[in-house]
């Protein structure tokens, strides 16, 4: 899952860090852009030493370069992080961008509202926190699995106090 509970220093506060989930670490991306490489050259052997060749060449680096710029920024995309902390009394999350903006949500944990909308929203289980007149969407980049698993644990974790 790419979401983690932890109790940073005390057992009062649970943070709760998501991420979406990275098929193609770096490694892996370098060799599929040289692996496409090589496949898109075999053709071009028979006409090397040709004209041919030539007017074919840029054609083909170009390719070569789109696939590893929508790699590149795939990978740019993917460095969203979510983090929900959760004390007493509050509930903040903030959301840190690929671009590095943040965007704050807090409000009192007694009144955060955890919904999850199974076919209204913009995907499907689309889950929101909800409180102090706000609704914020959170882990909208997670698979849908991963969204009802997290609508389940985030339900569990605001209604402990109100149980109490």
């Amino acid at each position: 899952m790419p979401y983690q509970w932890t109790s940073p220093t005390t057992a009062d506060v649970q943070e709760l860090r998501i991420w979406p989930h990275e098929s193609l670490p770096a490694r892996g991306m370098a060799a599929f852009v040289f692996a496409t490489f090589a496949l898109i050259l075999l053709p071009a052997i028979p006409l090397l030493g040709t004209p041919i060749l030539w007017g074919l060449l840029p054609f083909l680096l170009l390719a070569v370069w789109g696939i590893y710029f929508a790699l590149q920024r795939n990978h740019r995309a993917l460095q969203i992080t979510e983090v929900l902390t959760l004390d007493d009394e509050d509930a903040h999350l903030v959301r840190t961008d690929p671009s590095g903006r943040t965007r704050e949500w807090d409000c009192n944990r007694y009144w955060a509202q955890v919904n999850k909308y199974e076919k209204d929203g913009p995907i499907p289980h689309y889950v929101t926190l909800k409180g102090k007149g706000r609704e914020v969407e959170i882990g909208a980049f997670l698979s849908e699995d991963e969204r009802i698993a997290l609508f389940d644990d985030l339900q569990r974790a605001l209604s402990s106090d109100k149980a109490a």
